[in-house]
């Protein structure tokens, strides 16, 4: 059977991982899982009873293609609540995930053959949905000294860019732009015609500042979201996105015709969801202790070159000084250490060979014994410099 050439996109190396991991949980071993982004709390109690209910009293068939009017209400609502934006909720686009989103936003943005700006190192997807659509994924290289966010110059030197993508906090760095270092980030893609996606998925995870929404600086961006993250509903591939006015239509024709609607269950759990902010803020104190954790603990363990993340639940470390292959040291990582990490290629396919990703996302205990573990690994490789694969 013949194939085309938009389907020759690179796996997705962290769910190769996962799959690895669960071989060897399936052979007897015990894995403690620090390769995905999942958090490891369940839906909140809220978005539980809603779907409950729903299933005893309708029908769950199609929606509107832009999503349940009470959820979009919703979200709006939490733009009031976390960042002061009185939003118009027509505004709000439920998506089949932040994956859905992306979708109907390189399709509503771009045409065939344009490039598009993507973070080295950031989210993996990005670049292989863009190609899967025809596009052409552009890396824009950051510096660690500049905790892996881009800065107006490191775009300009990108060329001619039909869009961008940005997130904060990032993925993998964890990191967050300021209100003024978006704000330059915005102003200098409207000066150059460049359209400006901000990917806030992790936004409500964050530490010692909040996130800012690009919202709060211009309405002319799209911005994407997901319940995912915060909301802890990763396998309920719901999401939404936020889009200027005029683009509303344009998007609406996009989803009729590429989804129908979003997963109706889903927007039910979601809107539950919604009112669970104590419940998920609890949340949040695990990631802070596992966050602390983290910090204290892998540079004890010889994971000393790292940025400290401001959100999300992730440490980029880099490895340069121990391997410059980080597929096979991840691997060795798993193999010894029964701790599954994330390597750096699926993030930064230039520099990514010598660098890991952490996920802190799961139970404390967890983290504690990963940590036990990889410093354990680390002192007997030290000690053992033959043994290295």
């Amino acid at each position: 059977m013949r194939s085309s050439r938009r389907g020759q996109v690179d796996p997705f190396i962290v769910m190769d991982v996962m799959e690895a991991a669960r071989r060897a949980e399936t052979a007897g071993r015990h894995i403690i899982h620090m390769e995905v982004g999942q958090p490891g709390t369940p839906a909140p109690r809220g978005a539980r009873d809603a779907l409950r209910g729903a299933l005893e009293s309708d029908g769950l068939g199609y929606t509107v293609a832009l999503g349940l009017p009470a959820l979009r209400s919703g979200i709006a609502r939490l733009y009031r609540d976390w960042y002061g934006i009185e939003l118009d909720p027509e505004r709000v686009v439920v998506t089949a995930g932040s994956s859905g989103a992306f979708l109907l936003a390189f399709s509503a943005l771009f045409d065939a053959g344009e490039r598009v700006g993507v973070t080295e190192p950031g989210y993996p997807s990005y670049r292989q949905i863009l190609r899967a659509l025809s596009l052409d994924p552009v890396g824009v290289q950051t510096a660690v000294e500049n905790r892996y966010q881009p800065l107006p110059d490191d775009i300009r030197r990108a060329g001619n860019l039909a869009g961008m993508i940005v997130a904060s906090p990032g993925n993998p760095s964890g990191t967050m732009l300021d209100r003024a270092s978006l704000a330059r980030l915005i102003e200098t893609c409207a000066a150059s015609g460049t359209a400006f996606i901000s990917d806030e998925i992790y936004h409500g995870i964050q530490y010692e500042a909040p996130a800012v929404s690009a919202l709060e600086i211009s309405d002319d961006v799209y911005v994407i979201n997901s319940f995912s993250k915060y909301f802890s509903m990763t396998g309920w591939r719901i999401g939404w996105m936020v889009v200027p006015p005029d683009h509303v239509r344009l998007v609406e024709r996009l989803a009729q015709n590429m989804f129908i609607c979003p997963p109706h269950a889903s927007q039910v759990a979601a809107l539950g969801a919604l009112g669970c902010r104590t419940e998920l803020d609890g949340n949040l104190a695990v990631y802070t202790e596992n966050r602390r954790l983290l910090l204290e603990g892998l540079p004890k363990a010889g994971f000393t070159r790292i940025a400290p993340p401001d959100g999300a639940f992730y440490i980029y470390a880099d490895v340069s000084e121990m391997t410059s292959d980080s597929l096979a040291f991840a691997a060795e990582i798993l193999e010894k250490a029964g701790v599954a990490v994330t390597p750096g290629l699926d993030f930064d396919p230039r520099r990514g060979a010598q660098t890991l990703r952490f996920s802190y996302a799961r139970a404390t205990e967890d983290i504690r014994e990963g940590l036990r573990r990889l410093t354990d690994f680390m002192a007997e490789r030290k000690a053992f410099p033959a043994s290295r694969q």
